[in-house]
């Protein structure tokens, strides 16, 4: 899995095992680590200070503020209605569908195995417990865990 030349990397990052990711077209900001087995898309931001740990998947339409942690096998989505073909049966491309951007504000916690469905805003300082699925927007200090993740209680910043 490589490296492409189209990724834009801050000072100091940190892609622990550079052989076992795949980056391409995105932008990483400084000091941000990035651990084995991630994909991390075209069009992706990922903030300064921040850590995606191993097996994530950032899809393109995500964007991650500064100092956010991904725990390890976090799934991000950008398509509600994901389809292989067209009605007529011929292979759907990037024309036959739209990206539904996501964007998980600063310093924001994302536990692992959690799935990220698009189109969603997670507030600044919010925390998703590992395994939740999240289906709407979380605010600013929220704490949501479940399936669907709700949001449990609201954190004094």
């Amino acid at each position: 899995m490589p490296i492409a030349s189209s990724v834009k990397l801050g000072s100091n990052v940190k892609i622990h095992h550079p052989d076992l990711v795949n980056l391409y077209g995105c932008t990483i900001g400084e000091d941000t680590r990035i651990g084995a087995f991630v994909e991390i898309q075209k069009n992706v931001v990922v903030g300064a200070a921040c850590k995606i740990s191993s097996h994530s998947f950032l899809c393109e339409g995500v964007v991650i503020e500064d100092g956010v942690f991904i725990g390890h096998s976090v799934m991000f989505t950008n398509d509600r209605m994901p389809r292989a073909v067209n009605e007529d049966g011929s292979p759907q491309t990037e024309a036959d569908w739209v990206v539904l951007p996501t964007r998980v504000g600063a310093r924001a916690s994302i536990g692992s195995g959690s799935v990220i469905l698009p189109g969603l805003k997670i507030g600044t300082g919010a925390m998703i417990g590992a395994g939740s699925v999240v289906t709407r927007d979380i605010p600013d200090y929220g704490v949501a865990f479940g399936n669907p993740a709700r949001v449990q209680k609201v954190l004094q910043p």
